[in-house]
């Protein structure tokens, strides 16, 4: 798909499809983005209200297809008999950034809404070398939350105590976790703000830096929502690869 606001195209990476966003002009730094999208598979090659962003900080993107894998450590039939959607995006789609735009270390962010939002958290809390910087919209963080209504989420885990145990919250380091972090919910958003809040709380308890929107409203959980805080995400993003950049190692 092309437009002035750039290219969309479909590549195979480490076997599963991606999508990849080429802006029209890229920016000087190599910076790029990787996108977690949500349960429902929704994808960003119709959300002007991202590509716009996207193509005005001239950040290149790639979205993983993982299927309902909540973008756990643990195997989903549903995605791969074998591999893990956290490896995936590690082993396979990390590396194709780094050859595709000359992404070097810490040029590269984590986006993600829902349960790719709590995907993008928990990756880069466990990694936060690898992706300092991250942006998470409407993050479903307590996804235990669905043991008893998700299809996958019970073949991936024995009972809603090993999820939580699993979530976001629980991978924070006090001493180790990414520089740039940034989340929003839509106080609406009545399944997951209760967690995300609480996420809020254990990161101000632990004195860890963090941005968040926790008031702005604009349509509860869905893409009506996040285009809203499309601007502030990529924005976000845009903004603190650049600090990381000429951050002294």
């Amino acid at each position: 798909m092309t437009s002035e606001l750039g290219t969309w195209s479909e590549e195979t990476v480490g076997g599963h499809l991606c999508d990849v966003y080429e802006p029209p002009q890229r920016g000087a730094h190599g910076f790029a983005v990787i996108y977690l999208h949500g349960v429902h598979l929704n994808r960003l090659v119709d959300k002007t209200a991202f590509i716009k962003q996207f193509s005005q900080h001239g950040l290149p993107v790639i979205s993983p297809m993982t299927q309902r894998s909540w973008w756990t450590d643990r195997i989903c039939a549903e995605f791969d008999p074998q591999l893990t959607a956290e490896r995936h995006v590690l082993d396979n789609v990390l590396p194709y950034v780094e050859q595709r735009w000359g992404s070097a270390s810490r040029n590269v962010a984590l986006l993600g809404t829902s349960m790719g939002g709590q995907g993008a958290l928990r990756i880069a809390y466990k990694h936060p070398d690898r992706f300092p910087v991250v942006a998470a919209i409407s993050p479903a963080i307590d996804y235990q939350s669905r043991f008893d209504d998700d299809e996958t989420i019970p073949l991936m885990y024995s009972d809603p105590e090993a999820v939580r145990q699993d979530t976001a919250t629980l991978h924070i380091h006090p001493l180790n976790w990414p520089r740039h972090q940034f989340f929003s919910c839509d106080p609406e958003d009545y399944r997951w703000w209760d967690s995300v809040d609480r996420l809020r709380m254990k990161l101000y308890s632990l004195g860890v830096p963090h941005e968040c929107d926790l008031e702005s409203s604009g349509g509860g959980h869905g893409f009506e929502y996040y285009n809203v805080m499309a601007e502030r995400a990529v924005m976000f993003i845009a903004e603190r690869l650049d600090q990381e950049r000429r951050r002294l190692v």
